[in-house]
């Protein structure tokens, strides 16, 4: 907890772009925590569609609606910026088995380095369980349709935008 009493979390991630299935977990998330922090990362060594600040903008935008959200960036140790941000967890989210390595070896570490800061892993809904933002941008690049039903309606602008800058 923090010094107040809040319950903090963080959900860190790179969020290239943000995806129905973040906002979900969002969501979930919600429902444990005061507040949660949606981090995202800035990784010099990944190479990324949109900037650090786009993907605040757009998700600080598909998070609007929901109190208890603030939306930042960071460029250091997951662990250290929660510390830095009096929070109490670390929010992943779990698609299937293929996630679970990497996770787990994640949590062990970041477990060695700030024990006092835990690791909760939520399951998207049934509806999101196979989406990723891999999958969001190449059927944006090959043209396919209904990407209402994938990302909110400004991040399906900036990915149009970017990826077919024609149709605009």
């Amino acid at each position: 907890m923090s010094k107040s009493g809040e319950r903090i979390a963080i959900y860190p991630g790179s969020f290239d772009p943000p995806t129905y299935g973040h906002i979900d977990l969002v969501e979930r998330a919600l429902r444990i925590f005061d507040t949660l922090i949606v981090a995202v990362a800035q990784n010099a060594e990944k190479k990324h569609m949109f900037t650090v600040e786009e993907r605040v903008e757009m998700l600080k935008e598909a998070t609007s609606h929901l109190s208890g959200v603030k939306v930042d960036s960071f460029d250091c140790l997951t662990v250290e910026y929660a510390q830095r941000r009096d929070a109490m967890a670390v929010v992943r989210g779990l698609r299937a088995v293929a996630d679970f390595d990497y996770e787990f070896q994640m949590a062990l570490m970041n477990r060695k380095l700030a024990p006092s800061i835990e690791t909760i892993y939520l399951m998207p809904s049934e509806a999101h369980i196979f989406l990723s933002s891999s999958l969001v941008k190449e059927i944006v690049m090959f043209g396919g349709k209904n990407l209402s039903d994938f990302v909110p309606p400004p991040v399906e602008r900036k990915l149009i935008a970017k990826l077919r800058p024609a149709s605009r």
